[in-house]
């Protein structure tokens, strides 16, 4: 954006050579619906992205709910039978601890989502055996299991749900166009007001960075890795 700013500067102090009036005649417009479509567009990118932030943030809450709700309703079941699937269920949030540590490390990341998976489908077999001679566990136990495994899926997409990646090119494209066009606007000052290039170029950069770094609270600076925590206690409680 600074290189910008003084590529659109010359721009303008050669046109004023040869054209003193009609530099900067009519430009204004131009340079007010740039700078507003930026506004808008930082606005609307910058809302989006902290919405769907608390939504992941939710998520992880939900989740130890439902997985907490689906353990406690195993009480109903036999002994024999309900040790098993509750050392399962253990074994089973261990893996989903794992998927949300490894995220960054996309091969690992998709060895344990096949692990939970897997888990997945031999709680709900297990269940649904142990439940045959227990009708009425059943009628509690499967619908809180069968939430535990949707919440999976839920989560699983919020994390790939992004704006299309032309929205964050424009993003890009249009800060570096307004500091073109701020450059050349500023040209009929004698010296460079660096505290203003500056300043504009480190608020673009600073605003686009939080927006993108809670567009991805697994990889930055702001995180929903403290939300984990939730499930860590339901964990710690399943003794």
């Amino acid at each position: 954006m600074i290189l910008l700013f003084e590529v659109g500067r010359r721009a303008a102090v050669r046109q004023m050579r040869t054209d003193t009036e009609g530099t900067h005649s009519g430009t204004g417009v131009i340079e007010s619906a740039v700078f507003g479509l930026l506004a808008l567009l930082v606005g609307f990118t910058f809302l989006g992205a902290a919405e769907r932030f608390d939504h992941r943030r939710d998520l992880v809450v939900d989740e130890a709910n439902k997985i907490g709700t689906a353990y406690l309703r195993l009480d109903m079941l036999g002994g024999a039978e309900r040790a098993s699937i509750q050392e399962a269920f253990r074994t089973y949030l261990d893996s989903r601890l794992d998927f949300y540590r490894n995220l960054t490390d996309e091969t690992t990341a998709v060895q344990n989502l096949q692990e939970t998976q897997a888990l997945q489908l031999k709680i709900w077999q297990d269940v649904v055996a142990a439940s045959k001679t227990n009708p009425d566990a059943s009628r509690l136990i499967l619908p809180a299991l069968n939430e535990m495994i949707d919440i999976t899926t839920t989560r699983t997409m919020a994390m790939r749900m992004h704006p299309p990646m032309i929205i964050f090119v424009m993003l890009f494209g249009i800060a570096l166009a307004s500091a073109l066009f701020a450059g050349h606007g500023m040209a009929k000052a004698r010296k460079r007001n660096w505290l203003h290039i500056g300043g504009f170029a480190a608020v673009m950069a600073i605003s686009i960075y939080v927006i993108l770094d809670m567009e991805y609270p697994r990889q930055g600076l702001i995180r929903v890795d403290e939300f984990d925590q939730a499930l860590v206690e339901v964990r710690q409680s399943m003794k």
